[in-house]
């Protein structure tokens, strides 16, 4: 027995007495699946930090036996060659597979862990002693909880402290990549570790001038052109500036916004009552792990990333069925619920970034994603050109939409736009983590000798949006600012929400909804080495502005992707087969 952080007695199961005994039985080894060579079986993602691997990081001691800690076990796959095949063809308008995407269960039956392997490592945890508190085969993953000894017991590692080499503070690690005795692998343990913290990709005025030896004032060049408080601009100021219509609203569509804290949604009300509008989309926060969906500033937690997500998303498309904040304290745990949750989000917005031990690590859930039609947008961060100190993950993964951020002015308060530059901070680069160009970019003329971009690995963004410091934000139950934050975390929902208007058409017209994105947006735009009409008809061409090592320029660039989106992109993605 251990004891909790309650002064509880815990048990740690029957693996962790045999394992100091005499080793379990053969038969009841094979009842459990277990391999009778201990620790044979692998996971199939990294876990260890290379600070820890390099020995940059300084041990400074060890995790108590009896502290718990939340984990998220991932099950690998089945198939990945069959899923990527299906993927390709899914996305292919020349295959009979055409958008004829899985529902969760179908994805299960075809490409998810078996209900035997499922259930298998059900019982190889708990009988180390952890309580399974969630996850599902649909979504690959059990959720777990148990002290630090079961962890090390179940996972053949001893779990370390470390300080940090880069922040002011400890983190806690493995020794060494885990295993177990299963005879069947695992993908990922998330939770293993607290190395990244995840970051809000938004970015405040005063602290961007303090940064560069500006005054605050000096950085906003124009006079913005909002319709909001101090002419600051509204979720709805960007609908007029790149829609443009009112026939679309998201009507029947389901919005997702992954968020690493919850909510006081009072603060949607006070955004909603000083801009004298009323929101009647359904808002529904939704826990992924059992993390609070409360956020209030009494309490120390700041909304101000998820309540600016929220109104973003319904500014574009303020008719949605429904808005649902999914809130985790893992990726795994918040990206499993996504891709098995009814309503399904059919669009999602994400506007946080991390380094994760390994960059696969989502894989397995971005291409379920694609195989079932959702389309993720990740922002792509506020520090300029992507570095491996910059949180560019998952903005850099091949399977998410990556957006980047512009300077727009419109003529006139919520009205149309007028121009657009590269926002200077606009995250984008070629991807630090080294992750492989995708079928996409390799199209003929897409990566140039004028972009500078890589032939090798992925580049991004893909597409951008306003992001500078022209918004009007209400948080933490306090005064609302106007023309004090920016960043990509704007532009990221707005293109969720963007998306929602084209689902909305291609469902009424009796289509599948867009999809993998990318794969239909690029080959519209580029075709032969030469720019398309199209092209110029769907987007903002972004001429002018640099950020980084990087310039906007003709076609796409590494600054602002293929620009920002105009109405005529709406058209051509309803009416594409």
């Amino acid at each position: 027995m251990t004891t909790d952080s309650k002064g509880t007695q815990v048990s740690n199961g029957f693996f962790g007495f045999a394992r100091k005994a005499c080793g379990l039985s053969l038969a009841i080894a094979m009842a459990l699946g277990v391999n009778t060579v201990a620790h044979a079986a692998q996971v199939e993602t990294h876990h260890v930090r290379d600070a820890v691997h390099s020995n940059a990081a300084t041990l400074v001691g060890r995790l108590p036996a009896n502290q718990l800690m939340s984990l998220d076990v991932v099950l690998p796959l089945r198939d990945q060659a069959g899923l990527d095949a299906f993927i390709a063809d899914v996305t292919n308008p020349a295959s009979a597979n055409y958008q004829h995407y899985l529902t969760p269960q179908e994805f299960t039956a075809r490409f998810g862990p078996t209900q035997n392997d499922y259930d298998t490592v059900v019982q190889y945890l708990t009988r180390y002693g952890f309580q399974v508190t969630g996850g599902s085969r649909d979504g690959m993953d059990i959720q777990i909880v148990g002290p630090v000894s079961a962890v090390e017991a179940a996972f053949n590692v001893t779990m370390h402290t470390y300080k940090h080499p880069t922040e002011n503070r400890t983190f806690y690690s493995p020794d060494r990549e885990p295993t177990t005795s299963l005879a069947i692998s695992l993908w990922h343990v998330s939770g293993l570790d607290n190395f990244s913290i995840p970051k809000p990709l938004y970015v405040k005025k005063s602290d961007y001038a303090a940064a560069h030896g500006v005054s605050p004032d000096s950085v906003v060049s124009h006079a913005t052109t909002g319709s909001g408080p101090s002419a600051s601009f509204l979720g709805s100021d960007m609908r007029h500036a790149y829609y443009g219509g009112s026939a679309l609203t998201g009507a029947g569509q389901n919005l997702g916004l992954l968020e690493y804290y919850g909510t006081d949604l009072a603060d949607v009300t006070t955004y909603y009552k000083n801009a004298h509008q009323t929101n009647t989309v359904p808002i529904t926060l939704y826990s992924t792990d059992g993390t609070s969906t409360a956020c209030t500033a009494s309490s120390g937690c700041d909304d101000t990333e998820q309540t600016l997500d929220i109104t973003q998303a319904l500014g574009m498309a303020p008719k949605l069925s429904n808005l649902t904040v999914y809130v985790g304290s893992t990726d795994t745990a918040i990206i499993s619920k996504m891709t098995t949750h009814s309503p399904l989000p059919t669009t999602i917005g994400c506007s946080w970034g991390w380094t994760p031990a390994d960059p696969s690590t989502l894989d397995p859930y971005f291409k379920k994603m694609a195989a079932q039609g959702q389309t993720f947008f990740a922002a792509s961060g506020d520090s300029s050109t992507w570095s491996a100190s910059n949180e560019a993950w998952p903005a850099d993964d091949a399977y998410v939409i990556s957006v980047g951020g512009t300077d727009l002015v419109t003529s006139s308060a919520a009205g149309p736009w007028k121009s657009e530059t590269a926002w200077v901070d606009s995250g984008g680069g070629i991807s630090p983590d080294k992750i492989a160009i995708p079928s996409w970019q390799k199209i003929t003329g897409v990566i140039n000798t004028t972009n500078h971009g890589s032939k090798t690995y992925r580049n991004g963004p893909d597409v951008s949006a306003n992001a500078n410091f022209t918004f009007y934000v209400c948080a933490d139950q306090t005064t609302c600012t106007a023309n004090e934050y920016g960043g990509t975390s704007f532009a990221a929902p707005m293109w969720a929400g963007f998306v929602a208007l084209i689902n909305q058409q291609r469902v009424a017209d009796h289509k599948a909804r867009v999809g993998n994105f990318n794969a239909t947006v690029y080959p519209e735009n580029e075709s032969g080495g030469v720019l398309t009409s199209t092209y110029t008809t769907d987007f903002h061409d972004i001429l002018s502005g640099k950020s980084g090592s990087f310039t906007a320029v003709k076609g796409y660039d590494l600054v602002t992707g293929w620009g920002s989106p105009k109405a005529g992109l709406i058209t051509t993605l309803v009416n594409a087969p």
